[in-house]
């Protein structure tokens, strides 16, 4: 078997077909399985899960829990139920309600690492899909180029690699360590792992869609409720998982993993307008960092926050 590929679901009866029917028209001159592990959905998701197991049996195959593991605190079902029974040489990554869209992708990602024995994992581009079906005019471009990326940037990048662009090496996550499954996400563990055997590979290629504001997502979930608190209570476990990875790594990549954990408290800072240490000198160089446009609404907000708020309500009306 050369890809096992990784999808995890709760109630994505809406986008489930389409990721699934993405990874049956992938062009291949090799195996693949698709291991589905789904969280007890509550909507047709399981049943539209069961209609392609029946037509393709020695490909599907799914997990069907009873009851929602993740509010039993399993925050990785990858790692948990996909992982160890992968039988692929390599396990790409793809959620429920995301899909590929270049059905190139995995040939290309496999025939980068059957040649490159130093590359632990390979990942590209990615467009952004809105609730409506629309596309934004954004793009999960990490890099301006097809390029070998060293470990040392994977730990500290300053960018978001898309998670359904991911294909790894089965073996670095067969045996992954507490941290990752102590860690609220996944990915992140996931690709800094990895570099600890080597570097990665960027294609500079769109060939995946990150669906944007899906409900029930985890992205999602973090703006319900508290969200000052949540964004606090995910520092402190990623934090947590930097030290952990920081040790278990016998701090090869020290500077990095710190860079990496100081720029996530700053960006908590920027999520829950802080601005106090967002501004603060602490923090230039990772200000330094946000685009030209987040810097100038962070000022706009700090210095005129009664024209702000009246300019940002008058710009919501008008989007209804």
């Amino acid at each position: 078997m050369k890809v096992s590929i990784c999808c995890i679901t709760y109630n994505h009866g809406k986008y489930i077909k389409k990721a699934i029917d993405s990874f049956l028209a992938q062009k291949r001159d090799f195996d693949i399985e698709i291991l589905i592990n789904d969280d007890a959905s509550t909507d047709d998701t399981a049943d539209i899960i069961r209609e392609y197991e029946k037509k393709y049996p020695d490909i599907i195959k799914p997990i069907y829990h009873d009851e929602n593991m993740y509010s039993k605190g399993v925050t990785n079902p990858s790692g948990v139920y996909n992982f160890p029974r992968a039988s692929g040489e390599y396990i790409a990554m793809c959620e429920g309600d995301d899909y590929w869209c270049d059905d190139e992708k995995l040939r290309m990602q496999v025939e980068i690492l059957d040649k490159n024995k130093d590359i632990s994992f390979c990942f590209h581009a990615a467009k952004v899909e809105n609730l409506d079906n629309t596309f934004s005019p954004d793009r999960i471009r990490p890099y301006e180029k097809s390029m070998r990326i060293g470990a040392k940037e994977v730990i500290n990048k300053r960018t978001h690699y898309p998670t359904a662009s991911l294909l790894l090496r089965s073996e670095y996550m067969k045996s992954l360590p507490q941290y990752y499954f102590d860690c609220k996400v996944g990915d992140i563990p996931m690709q800094i792992i990895s570099a600890k055997y080597g570097d990665a590979y960027y294609i500079d290629r769109v060939m995946s869609v990150y669906r944007m504001g899906v409900p029930k997502s985890w992205t999602a979930s973090q703006f319900s409720g508290d969200y000052k608190k949540k964004q606090e209570d995910y520092y402190q476990n990623m934090k947590q998982m930097y030290e952990a990875y920081d040790k278990d790594s016998d701090y090869r990549f020290h500077s990095e993993v710190e860079a990496a954990r100081k720029r996530l408290r700053f960006l908590t800072y920027v999520n829950v307008r802080d601005f106090k240490n967002i501004l603060s000198k602490r923090y230039k160089n990772e200000y330094k960092e946000l685009d030209f446009r987040e810097r100038f609404f962070i000022k706009f907000e700090y210095f005129l926050p009664g024209v702000y708020n009246l300019v940002r309500k008058t710009a919501l009306s008008l989007k209804k």
